[in-house]
């Protein structure tokens, strides 16, 4: 069993598909740490509801961010993290000792880099009346979104489709996507 870690940074909804992926038998990982930069984290909830070491990793409370980070990873034997709404690029000296993957709601290289997360990212493809969208799973480097794709899925944009309904389809598409990926990783 792979023991991984979800770093969010609100709700962190890809966490539940991973969970649900454990629990049901059709990923054999186990979620050993939550990490949140912010405090009032839904997703803070959800682990402490389900027993799972979680911690609040920001400037506030250390120093040092990455040795912290650093830190609980080694003492939870994390081997991969999954970043679930990050909201705080990942250092190298993360990116380097650790396998980080990222869900970005568009089929990378399009619609990536600072800037484009959640609603922006919608919003750019419906304005640029693009016709597909999807997903990517891919790995984290030192620049946002440039990492190699892992699995990537597409869906059909339809006319009467706005930033708001997209970013639904989006999302549902992004549970089967990230237990996907995650698939390709483990083997």
């Amino acid at each position: 069993m792979t023991n991984i870690a979800i770093f969010a940074s609100h709700n962190g909804s890809g966490f539940e598909a991973l969970y649900e992926a454990s629990k049901n038998n059709i990923l054999d990982i186990n979620i050993s740490l939550i990490i949140s930069s912010n405090s009032s984290a839904g997703i803070l909830t959800k682990a402490k509801n389900l027993n799972i070491n979680n911690h609040i990793v920001n400037t506030d409370i250390c120093e040092d961010v990455d040795a912290q980070l650093t830190k609980l990873l080694k003492s939870n034997n994390c081997e991969y993290i999954f970043l679930s709404g990050y909201m705080k690029k990942v250092s190298p000296i993360i990116t380097n000792n650790f396998k980080v993957i990222n869900s970005h709601p568009s089929l990378l290289p399009s619609y990536g880099g600072a800037g484009m997360y959640g609603k922006y990212v919608h919003e750019a493809v419906i304005k640029n009346n693009e016709k597909i969208s999807g997903v990517t799973i891919h790995e984290v480097n030192e620049n946002y979104d440039e990492g190699k794709i892992i699995f990537q899925q597409s869906l059909n944009i339809i006319p009467t489709d706005t930033a708001i309904i997209l970013e639904q389809k989006i999302k549902a598409l992004e549970k089967v996507a990230i237990v996907e990926g995650f698939k390709l990783c483990l083997k």
